[in-house]
């Protein structure tokens, strides 16, 4: 294992603190007067729980888990944090390494040397989903630490293109946009991951839809607040469904021409199975085991979630079967 030692790191950095849980703290801006640079050097040095070589994790991280599942061939969950476990062995495995680096919410992963090709990753975002069976469906990338590094998404329709919950603004991710027509529609999963919402929807001109029982005044713009319980519609293939639990407003979308189910914060594979994260829960369990009930009438084979894992399943019976299993056993917990 690398030694706990200082290194030159590529990546523009920013200085947080923490409230003593890193599992459960939301970062937070340094003050002047708090001697940011002393802090950020601290917090900056290489964890010894990464191998040597090129890339490392440093003690910034907020363990979201972006780099676990971007590139699992690299990264491992080491204590409360994320370590690199193994450096990449081809340019495929590098390629996503440097994708993590660059979506990591918090600047966490660096390289000893700033890589030669990094524009040129740069400019792989947004990020086909699977290229043979979710063929205008892409990972934007760009973490936000505002919504504690959940993932967004784009859908590409010709009806217009929909990006679901917000990445962390730049312009690089926006001239990529762009160049796949920019979005018609903003589509806000609830109140925790709307992060750069604002700076997105004035760059691209796009409306933003989001629940009326999650706006708040960082919200108030937005140009279209869903009422009651729905389900709503953005055309034939497009279905936005009420599913109240982890928030009271929170809606996922369903894309029904490939069968994907966008989660937001409702329900997703975890680390260790299926999760409805009710550590975080801000509103009732029991409703969101309620709504994760209504899922077995959608007609669905993915699931795209803000936080946890993309999950394909062979089809909806397989879904349904997973899904009920899922159930069964969290109603002899309660």
């Amino acid at each position: 294992m690398a030694a706990a030692t200082t290194s030159t790191s590529f990546h523009i950095r920013r200085s947080f603190q923490y409230n003593g849980n890193l599992q459960n703290s939301s970062p937070k801006r340094v003050k002047a007067f708090q001697s940011p640079t002393i802090i950020t050097a601290s917090l900056e040095v290489r964890r010894p729980q990464n191998v040597s070589g090129e890339f490392f994790v440093d003690h910034t991280c907020i363990d979201c888990d972006t780099c676990r599942w971007m590139a699992p061939e690299n990264f491992t969950r080491a204590g409360d944090m994320s370590a690199v476990f193994k450096q990449p062995s081809c340019e495929e495995e590098r390629l996503r390494a440097l994708q993590a680096l660059l979506s990591c919410p918090t600047s966490s992963i660096h390289t000893e040397k700033p890589p030669h090709d990094i524009l040129e990753v740069q400019k792989t975002f947004p990020i086909p989903i699977d290229e043979h069976t979710l063929l205008g469906v892409y990972h934007c990338g760009y973490h936000s630490d505002k919504s504690f590094g959940a993932a967004s998404y784009l859908i590409v329709r010709a009806e217009g293109d929909i990006l679901v919950d917000s990445p962390r603004y730049t312009t690089k991710l926006e001239n990529n946009l762009k160049m796949f027509g920019g979005a018609r529609y903003m589509f806000l999963t609830h109140s925790d991951d709307v992060a750069d919402h604002e700076k997105w929807s004035n760059h691209l001109g796009c409306e933003r839809i989001l629940h009326s029982l999650e706006v708040d005044h960082s919200t108030a713009a937005v140009e279209i607040k869903l009422e009651g319980s729905g389900p709503w519609s953005l055309g034939d293939d497009v279905t936005l469904v009420h599913t109240p639990g982890h928030t009271e407003g929170s809606v996922c979308l369903l894309y029904k021409p490939h069968k994907v189910l966008f989660t937001g914060d409702h329900f997703a594979m975890g680390e260790l199975g299926w999760t409805i994260a009710e550590r975080y829960n801000k509103f009732s369990v029991p409703k969101q085991l309620s709504s994760v009930k209504l899922m077995l009438d959608l007609d669905f084979e993915w699931i795209l979630p803000g936080h946890g894992r993309r999950t394909k399943f062979r089809d909806v019976e397989d879904k349904n079967l997973s899904l009920r299993a899922f159930l069964d056993t969290k109603m002899q917990l309660l």
